[in-house]
């Protein structure tokens, strides 16, 4: 480890030496890592270090390339200029710091294992569902209405402008023709907030008994319609006739969830309007979703799946309701 990477490890953790470490995940297309060190002399038995690392010879032109490079800045601003908003009921790891060295970025959080969210799942029970839609509920609730200055102005990883390639590898010709349609619905809403942009299943940690949960990965935060992260959310924890039969249940769940957190945090907004225009988005937000996964894995998709009948419904209510 370099001598300045350490000492600010130490600084900021307020330790005198790093015990060990534990490698925890690789960053996507070898960006860097995700290390667990071990901690002595200070009050943090440990923290969890993002060290992004900028691949050598990269075409500097290249668009994967620089959505990537957007995302880890994107991160650091979140970290350091936002998380601190978020409270116990959307939990986040705490930033000790958030530095770049050269072609490098350094980001020491909290430990969230030792801070009480030390198990990872990769099937939900309803305890856990709802504790992630509640956590969805009370960020949304948290940054209603910001503007998100140094973030994306629009989040999401499969957002339309940043995906290109995936749009022109499209087949569904009705639904790549509905693209922009789709995507000017969503960014129309008139209530907007931040999104978490990839809250998936994967990026929840929680407490052993399930009940509470924080999230990790803020590459992709930014502003947009709460709808977008329910229905991401919903698709990476369920498949598709789950989903269905589960969708009036859980989208009841998260919308009183979202009023009450609105209520407790003072949020000045009419909560029926809110609800009804996110209820209406939710089968587009699942829609815009669908159009990037057929462009990113063209498999076969059937025509009786739930996604490919919701775009269906999306396409033809849109071709109903032309644009003004």
């Amino acid at each position: 480890m370099d001598h300045p990477i350490r000492d600010l490890i130490l600084r900021v953790a307020e330790a005198t030496d790093i015990s060990g470490a534990e490698p925890v995940q690789r960053l996507w297309s070898g960006y860097g890592q995700i290390v667990r060190y071990r901690l002595a002399g200070g009050k943090r038995a440990s923290v969890v270090v993002k060290h992004v690392k900028l691949p050598a010879r990269r075409n500097e032109t290249d668009i994967s390339h620089q959505r990537k490079l957007r995302s880890y800045r994107v991160e650091t601003a979140w970290y350091d200029q936002w998380s601190r908003r978020c409270d116990a009921q959307c939990r986040v790891p705490a930033c000790l710091a958030a530095e770049s060295f050269g072609d490098e970025i350094l980001i020491v959080l909290e430990d969230l294992d030792a801070a009480g969210f030390s198990a990872r799942r990769a099937r939900l029970s309803d305890t856990e569902l709802r504790a992630c839609l509640n956590w969805l509920a009370h960020f949304h609730a948290t940054f209603l209405g910001v503007k998100p200055d140094g973030l994306w102005q629009t989040g999401s990883y499969w957002h339309l402008a940043t995906r290109p390639d995936e749009l022109q590898a499209l087949a569904d010709s009705a639904l790549k023709r509905a693209a922009a349609a789709i995507d000017r619905k969503l960014g129309a809403s008139a209530h907007q907030t931040l999104v978490h942009g990839d809250a998936k299943l994967a990026n929840f940690c929680f407490s052993t008994d399930g009940e509470r949960v924080a999230a990790v990965d803020f590459q992709y935060v930014g502003g947009g319609c709460g709808i977008k992260d329910v229905a991401y959310f919903i698709d990476s924890c369920l498949d598709g006739r789950a989903a269905e039969r589960r969708e009036a249940e859980l989208l009841d769940f998260y919308f009183q969830a979202l009023r009450k957190a609105l209520q407790t945090k003072g949020r000045c907004v009419d909560a029926d309007a809110l609800e009804h225009e996110w209820r209406m988005l939710y089968p587009v937000a699942w829609t815009d979703f669908h159009r990037f996964l057929k462009g990113w894995s063209p498999q076969h998709w059937p025509a009786d799946s739930y996604s490919e009948r919701l775009a269906r419904q999306v396409i033809a209510e849109l071709a109903n309701s032309p644009e003004p």
